[in-house]
C-alpha cells in the first residue's frame, strides 16, 4: 500500500479543489443567467419584505421622538421587553376584537373556497365562451376597485334617509326602514356579503385555471360509463384541483389574524356603534396609534399577527402533509 506523503496529499487536495472549481464553473454557465433574470426580484423583495422585519424590535421598546432623525429614536429608546404586548392584551378590548378578527376570517376562508370554485364551476360550464368572458370581467372588476369607492357604494344602499334599501326596496315590500349605521346585529351579514362580492371572482378565476388544466379525457371516459355532470364533478373535478384549494386556503389562514382595514374602517365608516360587530385588531390599532400616538403597542400588535399567522401556516400545512403528502407546500 503506497504510503501517504506530503506532496501525494497536497496533490491530492488540489485536485479536489480544481473539481469542485469546474463543477462550480459548469453550475454557473448553466443556471446563472436564471439568477440574473432573478435579481431584481429578489433585490425588491429583500428591500420591501426583508429589510423592514428589522423594524419588529420596535414592540420590544418604548419609542421616544426627542430626535428628528427616526434611526436615532430607535438607539436611543429603552428596551421594555414585553410591555408592549401585555398592554395590548390587557386592555378591556382585547378579547373582543381578537373573536373578531378570527371569526370574520373563518366565515371569509369558508365562503371564498364555496363560491370561488362554485362560480368557476359555472363558468366551465357555459357554453357561449363570449357570455363566460363577460361574466368573469363583471366579477373580477369588484377587485380592483378602491375600498373608498365600495364604500360609497354600500352607503348608497344603507344611507339611513336616502339610501336604495330604506328610501325605494323596503316602502315596496312593506318593510320598516332600518339605521344601519347604528344597529351592530346586522354587521355580521353585511361584511361578509362586501367581501364576497369584492373577492369572488378572482378566486373563481384562479379555481377557473385550474380547471381548465384537467385532461378532458377524463370527462370523455366518465361520460362513456354514464357518469351524471355532479358525479364528474365530486369524482372528477374537485379531486384534480384539491392542490389549488389547500394552497389558497393556506395562504389565507396564514392571515386570519390580519383584517381589511378598508373593509371594517371605511365601509362601515369607523362608527362607534357598530364597534361590537366591526372591531378587529387593525382598525383597533389604528385607532390606538391616532389617539396616543403609542408606535410599539402598534408594532406587537404587528409582531403578534405575522408571528401566529406563520405557526398557524406551519401547522396547517402539517395536517395537511399528514393526511396528503402530496398536497402540502412544504
Amino acid at each position: 500500500m503506497e504510503q501517504a506523503t506530503p506532496a501525494a496529499i497536497r496533490r491530492k487536495k488540489a485536485g479536489k479543489e480544481k473539481r469542485a472549481r469546474t463543477l462550480n464553473q459548469s453550475y454557473w454557465s448553466k443556471y446563472g443567467v436564471f439568477y440574473l433574470m432573478m435579481a431584481p426580484a429578489l433585490i425588491v423583495l429583500l428591500i420591501n419584505n426583508y429589510i423592514p422585519m428589522v423594524g419588529g424590535l420596535i414592540a420590544f421598546k418604548n419609542m421616544t421622538y426627542a430626535s428628528p432623525s427616526f434611526f436615532q429614536n430607535f438607539l436611543d429608546s429603552p428596551w421594555v421587553g414585553w410591555d408592549n404586548f401585555k398592554f395590548l392584551f390587557q386592555t378591556s378590548d382585547a378579547w373582543l376584537i381578537t373573536r373578531n378578527t378570527i371569526l370574520y376570517n373563518v366565515v371569509f376562508i369558508v365562503t371564498n373556497l364555496v363560491f370561488g370554485v362554485g362560480f368557476a364551476l359555472l363558468f366551465n360550464n357555459l357554453k357561449s365562451k363570449r357570455l363566460a368572458k363577460f361574466h368573469q370581467t363583471t366579477m373580477f372588476l369588484p377587485y380592483f376597485l378602491s375600498m373608498i369607492i365600495m364604500a360609497y357604494l354600500v352607503y348608497a344602499f344603507l344611507n339611513p334617509e336616502i339610501g336604495i334599501l330604506n328610501k325605494i326596496i323596503f316602502p315596496m315590500l312593506g318593510w320598516e326602514t332600518i339605521d344601519w349605521y347604528s344597529e351592530p346585529k346586522w354587521w355580521p351579514l353585511i361584511l361578509p356579503i362586501i367581501n364576497e362580492w369584492r373577492n369572488v371572482g378572482y378566486y373563481a378565476v384562479i379555481y377557473l385555471a385550474a380547471i381548465i388544466g384537467i385532461d378532458h379525457e377524463y370527462y370523455e371516459a366518465a361520460h362513456i360509463d354514464g357518469a351524471s355532470k355532479w358525479r364528474q364533478v365530486w369524482s372528477i373535478t374537485v379531486p384534480l384541483i384539491r392542490p389549488v384549494i389547500i394552497t389558497m386556503t393556506l395562504l389565507q389562514i396564514g392571515r386570519i389574524f390580519y383584517a381589511d382595514f378598508g373593509l371594517f374602517f371605511q365601509v362601515t365608516r369607523n362608527a362607534g356603534a357598530l364597534y361590537d360587530t366591526t372591531l378587529v385588531i387593525d382598525t383597533y390599532v389604528y385607532q390606538g396609534f391616532m389617539v396616543m400616538g403609542d408606535i410599539g403597542m402598534s408594532s406587537a400588535a404587528g409582531l403578534y399577527q405575522a408571528v401566529i399567522g406563520f405557526v398557524l401556516v406551519l401547522a396547517s400545512n402539517l395536517v395537511v402533509r399528514r393526511v396528503s403528502k402530496d398536497d402540502a407546500l412544504f
